[in-house]
Formats: C-alpha cells, structure tokens, sequence
C-alpha cells in the first residue's frame, strides 16, 4: 500500500489517492494519527455558561464546536473511557453540556417567510411551539448547517445550530432580501437529557405534561425558578429532551444543579454528547460527515428536499437539476456515503484520522471513514463512510485501514461490508423512520 506504513498506520503525508476532484477544498486526508497536545484556553474562544460545571463534573478534554469549548470526555482511558458513558446513556438518563448549539432567533413580521427562504423544508408547516430538523443550502446545494429549528410564537424561530457559522450567513441573505425580520444570537443555552431514563427525569423536572409533548414538541416550563423551553429532541437515537435555559449567562449554576439534584434518585450522569450511539442511529454530524460541498442526496437527507414546496429558498434550482439527473437514473456526483460494518478490534473513541477504504481486496484508496465507533448491541464496529457511487449498494464488500491499536493485524486491512443506516433501530424513531417503515414519503 503507497499509503500505509509498515506498522499499519497511515503515513505522516497527504494521501492523494482517493478520488475529490469534483470539490474544491478536498476533505483533509492527511494521515497524521494522534496529536498529544494541550488544549489551549484563550479568550479567542467563548467559554459556555456550563464550562465550569462540566470541569466540575469530571470533564478532562474538550474540542472547540461553533467558536465555544466543548467537552468530549468525563470518563478516562484508564476507567473505562468513553464506553463507560455510553453505558449510562442507554442504561439510565444522561446530561450534555450541549451550549455549543447557539441560538439565532428570527422575529418579525417575516419570519415565517424568511426561514421558508433558506431552509429546504416547508417552513409553513412548522406549527408555533413545535420544531423540525431541517437544512440550509447554499446557492449550489451544498449544506450550510442542520439545525433544529424551533418555532416559539407566529412571528419567532430559533436556529439551534450545528457546527458552523449561521448568524453571520442569515444577516447577509437578509442585506439582499430585505425581510422585515431582526437576526441576532441570544442567550439562551441547552443542555441534553438523554436515556430511556429520561421521561422519568423530566417527570420530576416539570410534572406529568411532559409526557403528552410529541417528539419535536416544545413546552415552556421553569428549573429553579428560570424559564426554559422544553423540546423533545436529542442527537442519540434514545428518548431524549433538550432544557433551553433563558438568560443563561445569568441563572447556569441554578438550572444545573437543579437537574443534577432531580436526577440522583435516576442515576443520571453527566457525559459528552455520545458520538457511538448517534452512529448507530445514522444521525450525521457536520463538518465531519457533510458539508457545504455535500448535496443532500449524497448523504440520507434526500427527504429534506421537498417535491412538492412551491415557494422559492436558496439552493432550490441546483437541487431540483440534480434531482431530476437522479431520477433519470444518472448521478451528478461522483461518491455517497454509506454505513459500514467493518472488522478489527473494538473502536473505543473518537478517531483522529479519515480513515481510507479500500476495494474488497485492497489496492489504492477509493474512500475514506468519517465516523466510526464500536456498537455493543450489534457486537462489531459500524461506520459512516465516503465511497464512489458504484460501491453504494448493500452488501457491497470492502476493506478500512485501521491505525495499528483497532487492526485485527500490523499492517493489514479489516473487511467491512455496506449495510443498511440507521445500523439498529432506534429506542425514539424519529418521523423519518417511522415514515420508512410505514412505507410513507416523508419529503415535505
């Protein structure tokens, strides 16, 4: 293999063997492995209001998501790491210090009509205190973001971002389009409660009505006497809530540790958001899954391109051509991603590498992995992956180079096998799924 050392792990390099000349800025291949050093805090960087209460909580390493500190792991190595957390995600209740999702509200007059401008979706179906997972696309498909978007009231949406820059974006359409609407981040804060605890968490938390909001529903309620907003939402595939705290620069400590108190007598822990499961489920991440040089049907999220929304968004023309090119049985791309089954040892944490695939019997890259992780309940390693459109269908055999601690041995690749995503069902179907087993389009 030209890209692969003698001891199995990837080269210090560039590999220039996997096919990206239909993007511009290719996904960074360089197999660089992992680089022990320290995180450094700076005031560059926004510090949450919950920072403190996750280093508090056992919290000892962090990335950075959306210009703030986030953490990504309570757990250490040597007690049983990441995999101790996923333990408690899908045995008890579990809390993430999800404030990285920041919150753009849209209010005014146009509102409705601006989020139906740049989103996919048909904004006017959102219902006021209900909220949809959604997509924003550039002028050539490319997603932009994934948020959940949350509408409070006739006249007021919340972005609650992933991963990228929205803000800066959405007042830049409006200069051009001229929406009687205001555009500003407030404060406002989330954190996850997640597990098939949860409900009963959130029963202590605010009373049985939680019980009657639908999934994507929303409520208002109070944790320590502060207002928040409660939606049934969650990115693990498990029954899941989201607590928006209002004010929250003000009142973080407050609504914590009211939480952590509700949720001694559930076992609640608190833990990174669980990279493993959200695998599982096929919930992607940006910038590690998709990104603006991704078209939704290259990666699952075809449904968030309506067939039948009449009105004007951006992006429209673009993805209705490549569309069409679909249907007509041509594709206008030249990978897609996949899930993965694959060999090795159990993949324990996250991976600092994209790491390369390869056809059945090795050979040159032809793809690469972007989120692995060990599933306990399928007893093997699942992945999401990039691979040429021809190596897309089911049962479709390949092979990953994995670094030398997950390689069944030095310097050989792993089978793996493209299988269907989500890899298992999910503890809380979110509407597409259900819709996919019911046989329903689900593409509004």
């Amino acid at each position: 293999m030209p890209f692969q050392s003698a001891t199995g792990a990837g080269v210090h390099g560039q590999v220039g063997s996997v096919d990206q000349s239909d993007r511009r800025v290719p996904i960074n291949l360089r197999q660089s492995g992992p680089t022990p050093v320290e995180l450094l805090i700076t005031t560059r960087v926004r510090k949450s209001p919950y920072w403190h209460l996750s280093h508090e909580a056992g919290c000892w390493r962090a990335t950075i998501y959306n210009r703030v500190y986030h953490p990504r792991g309570y757990v250490r190595p040597e007690d049983g790491g990441a995999m101790v957390e996923y333990e408690a995600l899908v045995n008890h209740v579990t809390m993430w210090n999800v404030a990285v999702e920041r919150q753009i509200q849209i209010k005014g007059p146009d509102a409705e009509a601006f989020c139906n401008y740049v989103i996919t979706r048909d904004a006017t179906r959102i219902e006021p205190m209900h909220a949809k997972y959604v997509i924003l696309c550039n002028e050539e498909g490319g997603i932009l973001n994934d948020p959940i978007l949350l509408r409070l009231a006739a006249d007021e949406f919340w972005f609650s971002l992933s991963d990228s820059d929205l803000e800066f974006w959405l007042r830049g359409v409006n200069i051009g389009m001229g929406f009687d609407v205001s555009i500003a981040e407030i404060d406002v804060c989330p954190v996850q409660i997640q597990g098939p605890k949860s409900e009963a968490l959130m029963v202590d938390l605010f009373g049985d009505k939680i019980r009657d909001i639908p999934f994507y529903g929303l409520m208002r309620g109070q944790v320590a006497g502060h207002d928040v907003i409660v939606s049934q939402t969650g990115f693990s595939g498990e029954k899941g809530y989201e607590i928006y705290l209002f004010d929250a620069t003000l009142h973080a400590e407050d609504m914590w540790n009211g939480v952590l108190e509700a949720g001694r007598r559930h076992s609640l822990k608190v833990i990174a958001p669980a990279h493993h499961r959200r695998i599982a489920a096929g919930i992607l991440s940006w910038g590690q899954d998709m990104d603006q040089e991704t078209l939704p049907f290259q990666c699952n999220l075809a449904y968030q391109v309506p067939r039948k929304k009449t009105a004007p968004y951006i992006g429209k023309a673009k993805l209705e051509a490549a569309r069409a090119e679909i249907d007509a049985g041509r594709f206008p791309f030249k990978t897609m991603m996949v899930g993965l089954a694959l060999g090795g040892k159990p993949i324990t944490d996250y991976a600092p590498d994209f790491w390369l695939v390869s056809d059945q019997d090795g050979g040159d890259a032809i793809g690469f992995v972007t989120s692995p992780w060990y599933s306990p309940e399928l007893e093997t390693n699942i992945a999401l992956a990039w691979v040429p459109v021809e190596k897309k269908e089911i049962g479709t055999k390949l092979t990953v180079w994995l670094p030398d601690e997950y390689a069944s041995n030095v310097g050989e690749a792993v089978p793996a096998e493209v299988v269907e995503v989500p890899f298992r069902p999910s503890t809380n179907p979110n509407a597409r799924e259900l819709a996919k087993e019911e046989g329903r389009d689900y593409s509004y």
